[in-house]
């Protein structure tokens, strides 16, 4: 379940075990003043505040101050926490960080604790037995088989709950991760809170493009990525003449947000987005995931798990999943990418023009799969904060 390595120093192991031996003894003293309800709540790896944890640590801060004090842990590196005012802002690996976690009667991690709530916490979670740690989920599992890292176990076995969105999402988990069913709470997913009652557009005008990450990409030289079927499939969606003539006579907007770890390769990209051309490449500075999901009236993706947001809006969906089977042979999905996508399958860039141009011309503005909803997503209320709340929280 860890997504990603981050670097570290030749002396950070010693560093975190000085912080760690100090917040220890520090938090055992009878000197702590807070007499509420400790929550400490991360996401995104720290380095954004939206998603599933966000939402939640808005709820909470927002609903329930007086009994709970909700802490925001955010990465050191990034500027949003304090520029944008989040309250409560804690940054990771500070000393305050591992006082807190041993302080905390609870924690609430989208992606994993131990990048999201409190760093290198596989090495001292012994130390803490009595913080309630729940998992809230980054997206609806479904499309990516799990991937446990050897720093995930002990983390999976402490985790007193996991979050699902649906049903269909505690029966994975409990079949396919082997989660005890005890630990598997059905309170659905605090982002989908955000969302008003969908209205389609009048026209569809405004496109959001954005692919996830294969892990065995990260092996690769730069040449090498280069030259791989991710990058080129990008860049044959973006060079597409059909795709672009179609952006131009119509009048369209594509947004395109570049997954994070596409970073590097940014330059690769230079010059292929344009207001001139509709297309724009989104600045993660400066726009929000959040934003692009809300503006844009469909989207276009491999298997990203914004598409569950899509469906959830009724709005429609372009699946290209150009390497199906490289992805089933390295990583698996439990759900089959021939018969269970809620969307338009395009398995060729030319598939992709030809669905796009089909939903223009048509001005196709709902998803025709949009019932197949309620089998991933029990909780259309806009309670899924409280829902969770009340049953981790027993607020």
């Amino acid at each position: 379940m860890s997504v990603v390595l981050k670097e570290k120093g030749r002396w950070d192991p010693l560093k975190v075990f000085a912080k760690v031996a100090a917040a220890y003894l520090v938090s055992k003293m009878p000197i702590r003043k807070e007499k509420r309800k400790i929550a400490l709540i991360g996401g995104n790896l720290g380095e954004k505040y939206e998603d599933n944890a966000a939402i939640f640590h808005k709820y909470v801060v927002a609903n329930h101050a007086d009994k709970v004090m909700a802490y925001w842990m955010y990465d050191p590196k990034t500027a949003y926490a304090l520029d944008g005012k989040v309250e409560n802002a804690v940054p990771l690996g500070s000393f305050r960080n591992y006082v807190l976690f041993f302080q905390a009667e609870y924690t609430f991690h989208g992606h994993s604790l131990l990048y999201d709530i409190v760093p290198s916490a596989d090495k001292f979670l012994f130390l803490n037995r009595k913080t309630i740690i729940t998992h809230v989920s980054h997206g609806i599992e479904g499309f990516k088989k799990i991937l446990i890292q050897k720093e995930d176990i002990p983390l999976l076995s402490r985790t007193n709950y996991f979050n699902c969105a649906s049903e269909y999402e505690k029966e994975l988990k409990r079949k396919e991760w082997k989660i005890p069913e005890e630990k598997l709470i059905v309170t659905g997913f605090p982002r989908f809170d955000r969302y008003e009652l969908h209205e389609p557009a009048k026209e569809m005008k405004k496109i959001l493009m954005m692919m996830t990450w294969r892990e065995w990409l990260f092996e690769l030289t730069e040449e090498e990525f280069l030259e791989s079927a991710y990058f080129r499939n990008t860049i044959g969606l973006i060079q597409h003449q059909g795709i672009r003539e179609l952006i131009s006579q119509n009048g369209l907007h594509m947004e395109i947000a570049l997954h994070p770890f596409m970073k590097k390769f940014e330059k690769h990209f230079a010059g292929m987005g344009a207001p001139v051309t509709g297309i724009e490449f989104l600045d993660a500075k400066h726009h929000t995931i959040e934003k692009a999901i809300e503006d844009n009236d469909m989207l276009i993706t491999d298997i990203s798990s914004v598409s569950w947001d899509f469906l959830y809006l009724n709005k429609p969906i372009i699946f290209n999943m150009f390497d199906r089977d490289e992805y089933i042979a390295k990583r698996g999905s439990y759900l089959d990418l021939e018969k269970d996508l809620y969307g338009y399958k395009a398995d060729s860039i030319d598939e992709v023009y030809m669905a796009l141009k089909r939903i223009v011309e048509q001005n196709i503005t709902t998803n025709e799969w949009q019932p197949q909803a309620h089998q991933y997503i029990d909780y259309f209320d806009h309670q899924n904060c409280q829902r969770l709340a009340e049953r981790v929280l027993e607020v």
